[in-house]
């Protein structure tokens, strides 16, 4: 596990956020995030130009993992020490106030600065794929035929060592201003929720193969 720095009087400007009432830098708020999220948004710099690609992830510690293409621009442009930022936010409910000023969302986030690190150890690499499919799917990796040697030379992964971290986040009703209590206009929060629906089989799954565990498992992530 990396030696992470949470304290927000350690952190390089860039790590720090601005409006502190908001702010978490607390690990365990961190990692809750980390864990709910589906996916994260990874910016990197590929031919001088920001990047910013949506990828499924997983977290082992303090190590974030992603995965494409061995062709991937993603897995390219990734190399040793590479600068990446990766964000995951939930949106947990759209704030209504009676001023459009005052509109907002209600939402957990998080944004992870970190260096690149190619994962080229097979034995690496197979923890790494295991921890991005158990994330969304626990248990699924399990369930899943071994993956050959061919699929692993043509799947690219790297590890995201994260050196800071900060948690942002809002909860409540609008804030509305006091003069405007009174107007006869409806505010409130209106919730914003992420479900798992019911498992659809394909037309070539047999009749007597039951629903995996790792759905069911799925499926209590979003409870």
């Amino acid at each position: 596990m990396n030696d992470i720095v949470f304290d927000p009087k350690s952190l390089p400007r860039h790590a720090r956020i601005r409006n502190g009432l908001r702010a978490d830098y607390d690990r365990d708020a961190v990692h809750a995030v980390l864990d709910a999220g589906m996916v994260g948004h990874v910016g990197f710099i590929s031919e001088d130009r920001p990047m910013v690609i949506p990828m499924a992830y997983g977290r082992d510690g303090e190590t974030i993992y992603i995965h494409g293409a061995s062709a991937a621009r993603i897995v390219k442009a990734l190399p040793e020490g590479a600068p990446v930022t990766m964000t995951v936010t939930i949106i947990d409910g759209l704030v209504v106030a009676r001023s459009a000023f005052h509109n907002s969302v209600n939402y957990r986030s998080v944004v992870v600065h970190g260096r690149a690190r190619p994962v080229t150890e097979l034995q690496e690499a197979e923890t790494a794929l295991a921890v991005i499919t158990d994330h969304l799917l626990p248990g699924r990796w399990a369930e899943s035929r071994k993956m050959t040697e061919k699929e692993l030379k043509a799947t690219g992964i790297v590890a995201i060592e994260v050196e800071h971290a900060a948690a942002k986040h809002r909860a409540g009703p609008p804030v509305d201003d006091k003069d405007d209590l009174d107007l006869p206009i409806w505010s409130g929060v209106v919730p914003v929720m992420t479900a798992v629906g019911v498992p659809l089989a394909d037309s070539t799954t047999r009749p007597e193969v039951r629903v995996p565990a790792s759905l069911t498992a799925s499926r209590r992530k979003f409870l």
